[in-house]
């Protein structure tokens, strides 16, 4: 069975102040997130005029991953699908549909598997399908990547990179913190969520030979009754300041392109809070469109369609 079209699957952005508010009702639908908690994440989104890099950052992975197949000999177009932005799912199905695609392999872009971050791409591209009709095209689904050695060794480069700004004498010693989404404990499939993350964060601190790694988590919203997963970044971050760490890398394992959450909650909150303690913060790149990230893209499309 052959594929007409690959299908990029993102979580979507805003481009502008003025999307905010619907970009985040979007996201929100449904779960009960405090109001102050919601207005200090439209607060966070001002501070970069209301855009989130996201949707430039997937388009140029999809130009980049039609470009290398291309070149390969794989001639195959790749589309974007959102979300909870344009193009959503359904504007794109409905282009696909324009264009003459009958069936196409969807690559959803988280790398570990979660109930939001999978399971629920899955169920929103479905309700996509219904919406567009008969036209739509058939998606089947690559499997997860979480620890293909492609992506593994993008995050390895990048968080050299990070290593590579801290003097060389303390490098050794330097604790290196994995950070992911937080979710609520009690979400369907967490436990394999949380596997998968320690799983690729110990395959990449094997890859740079580094002892002293741990993994956080970041990002939390919702009832701060209900318990989700921890410890949180912010925490971590003063525990190693009090015990004597004088530098700190964090490599965002569970974001594969910048976003909110990574350029405000990293860079700018955590960053503040291990000044604060004394603490050199230096923050790994997140894959983007990273050659070697690029190139795993391209090897889960062709060997799903091997597979065939």
């Amino acid at each position: 069975m052959s594929y007409d079209a690959v299908l990029l699957i993102a979580f979507g952005g805003p481009e502008k102040m003025d999307d905010v508010r619907p970009f985040l009702a979007n996201v929100l639908k449904g779960r009960p997130v405090p109001p102050q908690r919601l207005e200090a994440v439209v607060h966070h989104y001002e501070l970069f005029g209301g855009r989130s890099p996201l949707n430039e950052i997937t388009f140029r992975q999809a130009k980049a991953l039609e470009a290398l197949l291309a070149n390969e000999g794989t001639q195959l177009p790749v589309f974007v699908g959102m979300r909870n932005w344009h193009p959503y799912l359904h504007e794109t199905l409905d282009n696909m549909a324009a264009s003459g695609v009958k069936r196409a392999l969807g690559v959803i872009l988280s790398a570990q598997q979660s109930e939001a971050g999978w399971e629920r791409y899955q169920e929103n591209v479905a309700a996509a399908r219904e919406q567009v009709g008969a036209r739509a095209a058939v998606i089947d689904y690559a499997p997860a990547w979480h620890d293909h050695p492609l992506f593994i060794a993008a995050v390895a480069e990048l968080t050299q990179l990070a290593f590579a700004q801290i003097d060389v004498s303390r490098r050794a010693q330097t604790p290196l913190v994995f950070t992911a989404h937080s979710v609520p404990v009690a979400m369907p499939g967490t436990s394999r969520y949380m596997q998968q993350i320690e799983e690729g964060a110990r395959l990449v601190a094997a890859q740079l030979g580094h002892r002293n790694w741990s993994v956080a988590y970041q990002s939390r919203s919702g009832d701060p009754r209900t318990p989700w997963l921890e410890p949180d970044i912010g925490a971590v971050l003063t525990k190693l300041a009090a015990d004597g760490a004088r530098d700190v890398v964090v490599s965002p394992i569970g974001f594969v392109c910048d976003h909110i959450e990574v350029l405000y909650d990293l860079d700018n909150e955590a960053r503040q809070i291990a000044e604060t303690h004394g603490l050199n913060f230096v923050r790994a790149g997140t894959a983007n469109d990273h050659p070697t990230f690029v190139r795993m893209l391209a090897e889960v499309v062709k060997a799903a369609i091997g597979s065939q």
